[in-house]
């Protein structure tokens, strides 16, 4: 992921794509109707959340977040890593990114931390909905460490001559920086799932998929009224050290 970042591509390199993809959702989303008892349900509990204040609200944390505008791949899901046939012990590139659809200049948390919410989701499961997701998937604290200290040993060229101290200085502040971004994924793909309820004629448990998302987002904050704010800062801290 590092090494894509480094990307140097002809496109235009302000971060627009997230807030304005998700403000494109948004707006498709409050003009979606549906036809089934049950989708009209499940919409109408989602627009109570009052999506558009919380897309503000979001959109404020961020930008008192900082993160590095680099080019990002923007949905690095299992089914979009590939390992390369023959590779596998091969301590040369055994990995390949595929699926550029989403990729544009971004915010690297996003990119990070939208990673992060991946290893929540298998998307192989062969019965409705088509996915299963566990909020326990997520990496634990040593596991993000872990990926944070060797992307920036590639990202960052000084990173490897610097002192411990201040190494883990370095990955503490990324650390925050990715788990805040990905409250942005989990938004992102829950309004990108009810879009695809409507449009999509691939069998999938979109409306599912959304919910959790949005759950996943909010955390207990769906059950317990509007003062989610500061309960959404409160979870990307708490994530960071969710496990050991």
């Amino acid at each position: 992921m590092a090494t894509f970042h480094g990307m140097k591509m002809p496109f235009n390199k302000e971060p627009k794509w997230l807030f304005g993809t998700m403000e494109k959702y948004l707006n498709q989303v409050l003009r979606i109707k549906f036809t089934g008892e049950s989708r009209i349900k499940q919409l109408h509990k989602f627009l109570n959340y009052n999506l558009p204040l919380e897309l503000e609200n979001l959109r404020s944390l961020l930008e008192s977040t900082p993160s590095p505008v680099v080019f990002c791949h923007n949905d690095c899901q299992e089914g979009n890593v590939l390992l390369l046939e023959g590779r596998e012990n091969s301590e040369k590139q055994k990995l390949m990114l595929i699926d550029f659809e989403y990729s544009s200049y971004n915010y690297r948390g996003f990119d990070i931390g939208n990673h992060f919410c991946e290893w929540m989701y298998n998307y192989s499961y062969e019965k409705y909905p088509f996915f299963t997701a566990n909020i326990l998937k997520y990496p634990t604290r040593k596991q993000q460490l872990h990926f944070i200290s060797s992307y920036l040993t590639t990202f960052q060229n000084d990173f490897e001559n610097l002192s411990s101290e201040e190494k883990s200085a370095i990955e503490e502040d990324v650390l925050l920086e990715v788990n805040r971004f990905a409250l942005a994924s989990h938004f992102f793909w829950g309004l990108w799932s009810i879009v695809q309820a409507k449009i999509s004629a691939i069998e999938f448990g979109y409306m599912v998929c959304s919910e959790a998302a949005l759950i996943f987002s909010w955390g207990n904050v769906v059950t317990h009224g509007s003062a989610w704010k500061q309960q959404w800062l409160l979870l990307a801290e708490v994530t960071c050290s969710l496990r050991p």
